[in-house]
């Protein structure tokens, strides 16, 4: 990689994870050497970047100006290399993904497994955020593609691939633990454990919809967490089918006697002009749920 790109590489993840020590075990530097590229760039460049203090390191005025210039070259690089890859044939490349739990669980390793077998020298990385971030991602380049759920921005290129059903999950003890379908209006009357990051979700939706107001005690965006929450006794929830699948947790499943789901889609930014690697990769998107036989 050019000197240069790599100064404003180690500028952005330094940015991005707050540290010079982070940035460095993501780029594979030590942390000497990631400070050092930044002040080569400062002094090349004649202004502080960031402000070095014991929490960490943030933006200056003039940092926070230039970030958006330095992200812009490097995607513009990335763009370079992917082109040269094509032209080799598809020998090298790298594909950014954009994704949420479930689907980096369940759906990603038969994907990639299955496209291994055709492009076994590809590289990939994966950056696991909420709706929100992963369109913000796709907009501005730091991924090729990712995973959403509709409705998503009208500017993308989005394409359907599973209705993917809510359902309720409850502490084996509770009272409503033997019922045949979960009455929705019956949970606002437990505290509920609410997965939700950033803009407003799914679940939330249920509720404005039915005009229920949940005992919200407990708020997080990790799946896992909201399981082992449950299965302690200390409230109700409503998760994903997909996320539901191989759990270790004793807790109850339970669908809700009215239709709850989220419309789970595959989305780029110009599907025309995305890179060749990712137009492959697209179709491979059937082997989410099985291998290639």
């Amino acid at each position: 990689m050019d000197k240069n790109i790599q100064k404003y590489l180690a500028f952005i993840k330094t940015v991005e994870y707050g540290s010079f020590t982070k940035a460095a075990e993501r780029l594979n530097y030590s942390q000497s050497g990631i400070s050092r590229m930044i002040g080569d760039l400062e002094a090349e460049w004649k202004m502080v970047l960031l402000e070095r203090g014991r929490s960490g390191v943030r933006l200056t005025s003039e940092g926070l100006k230039i970030l958006p210039y330095a992200k812009s070259v490097v995607n513009e690089y990335q763009r370079l290399q992917t082109q040269i890859d094509e032209l080799h044939g598809l020998q090298s490349g790298l594909i950014r993904i954009g994704t949420f739990s479930s689907v980096a669980t369940h759906w990603l390793p038969n994907m990639i497994k299955a496209f291994q077998k055709e492009y076994p020298n590809i590289d990939y990385e994966l950056l696991l955020g909420d709706y929100t971030e992963i369109e913000g991602w796709i907009m501005e380049g730091r991924v090729d593609c990712g995973f959403l759920r509709l409705p998503t921005l009208p500017e993308l290129d989005t394409f359907f691939l599973e209705q993917d059903k809510l359902l309720v999950i409850l502490p084996e003890n509770h009272p409503l633990a033997g019922c045949d379908r979960f009455p929705v209006h019956a949970l606002g009357e437990d505290p509920f454990m609410l997965l939700e990051k950033g803009a407003k979700a799914e679940i939330s939706e249920i509720f404005e919809r039915y005009r229920i107001t949940p005992n919200v005690q407990f708020t997080t965006w990790d799946d896992y967490a909201i399981m082992s929450m449950v299965e302690s006794g200390l409230g109700i929830s409503i998760l994903p089918e997909l996320i539901l699948q191989r759990i270790p947790y004793q807790i109850v499943v339970k669908e809700l006697d009215v239709p709850a789901y989220r419309k789970i889609v595959f989305a780029m930014k110009d599907k025309e002009s995305a890179p060749l690697v990712v137009k492959r990769f697209f179709d491979y998107l059937p082997y989410r749920t099985h291998e290639k036989t």
